[in-house]
């Protein structure tokens, strides 16, 4: 396959896009850490922790998908450069590197998504049963 440089362009809106989305789940998770924060300290529970404990397991996800999908914009933008000075063996490589990065960030946003499901499902569940 020859690599030009309007398929590493594709990756731009992809990524920007994506990483717009994983910059409005690490606002909406700041906005629940801050609520809960406030709830423990009006009132401290075993409930509140535990949610506290999986809000910071999926900070961490976004954290890293936020950093693995900069790795993948980066990495596209060295491809185009890599392209420009014809240098395109090494571009191969860097732009799969960056396809790679990209289905990280993917998967890590897969599972973070897959947890706050089950954390949605759990508070669900709460509700039912106090009715």
């Amino acid at each position: 396959m020859t690599l030009t440089m309007s398929i590493p362009a594709l990756l731009f809106p992809a990524i920007s896009l994506t990483m717009l989305a994983y910059n409005a789940r690490y606002l909406a998770i700041a906005g629940l850490i801050r609520q809960l924060h406030k709830e423990y300290q009006a009132s401290p529970s075993k409930n509140t922790v535990l949610q506290i404990k999986n809000l910071r397991k999926r900070l961490w996800l976004i954290r890293n998908m936020q950093a693995i999908a900069i790795i993948s914009f980066l990495t596209s933008v060295i491809t185009m450069f890599l392209l420009y000075v014809e240098n395109n063996s090494l571009a191969n490589l860097i732009f799969g590197i960056s396809l790679f990065a990209l289905m990280i960030s993917l998967f890590l946003s897969f599972i973070e998504v897959q947890i706050s499901t089950k954390a949605l499902s759990i508070r669900l569940d709460r509700i039912e049963e106090n009715n």
